[in-house]
């Protein structure tokens, strides 16, 4: 009866109470299922489907980075986007033996809207984990739900550049795979790039962080543009309708 009050409660707030065995079962899976992101681009890689690829927020290039050991062995044509310079120099010391890679320092943003982030100020790096440490948003709060102290977060200036705008400067007509891990601006960069683009890459996002009618609008684009996709972990898997995936399905 407690229980059911304190639901009532909440509810009438706009929150809602998540089943704790949902969320640990969700944790279980995801550690234990055969299908997983990377298994997915090996796949991608081994039957060639893979030859040029954007990646948006590369933070160091090695941190939770499922693109790092495929590029090292297949040797794409690869354009590196990261905004925050700490993260930038570290990422061009990770790929500094490949000449098939173009770094890029800037934020991929909508109508020059981000022309800075939050970040985590060097000197309280060590007060928390690898996660937190390659954490960086446009949104402050999205940095103090992941445990970060306010005293800890710094602004960085930083240079944006478009989605449309960054294939023009690097004269790209034609790629494989767009990748996209930009803490919850995902979907806003996604839209741009689906109203103002005929390329058709696969794409991969990650969503958790997206607000629900951005991604709600991404996924009705992805529909209308005959696009397929399903979930793997945090990120949402996308690609044509003409493209195979033979050995998956």
């Amino acid at each position: 009866m407690f229980f059911k009050l304190i639901k009532k409660i909440i509810n009438a707030f706009g929150y809602k109470l998540i089943e704790k065995n949902w969320v640990k079962n969700e944790r279980l899976i995801s550690v234990k299922t055969f299908f997983k992101l990377e298994a997915f681009l090996e796949n991608l890689f081994l039957s060639h489907q893979i030859n040029t690829i954007i990646q948006i927020g590369a933070n160091d290039g090695v941190r939770f980075d499922s693109l790092n050991k495929e590029i090292k062995k297949h040797m794409p044509k690869v354009i590196l986007v990261e905004p925050i310079k700490s993260n930038f120099e570290e990422l061009k010391i990770n790929y500094d033996k490949q000449d098939n890679i173009f770094f890029e320092n800037s934020a991929i943003s909508v109508d020059d809207e981000i022309n800075y982030l939050y970040k985590v100020k060097e000197s309280a790096l060590n007060k928390y984990d690898e996660h937190i440490i390659g954490l960086t948003s446009f949104n402050k709060s999205h940095l103090i739900k992941h445990g970060v102290k306010k005293r800890d977060i710094v602004i960085e200036k930083i240079s944006p550049i478009s989605i449309t705008n960054l294939l023009n400067k690097y004269k790209i007509s034609q790629f494989d795979l767009l990748f996209i891990d930009a803490e919850g601006y995902d979907g806003k960069i996604l839209n741009d790039f689906l109203d103002n683009c005929k390329i058709r890459p696969f794409i991969i996002f990650e969503y958790v962080h997206v607000e629900h009618s951005i991604l709600q609008k991404v996924l009705n684009k992805l529909i209308e543009k005959e696009y397929l996709f399903f979930r793997i972990d945090e990120n949402v898997i996308s690609f044509p309708i003409e493209k195979k995936l033979n050995s998956f399905f």
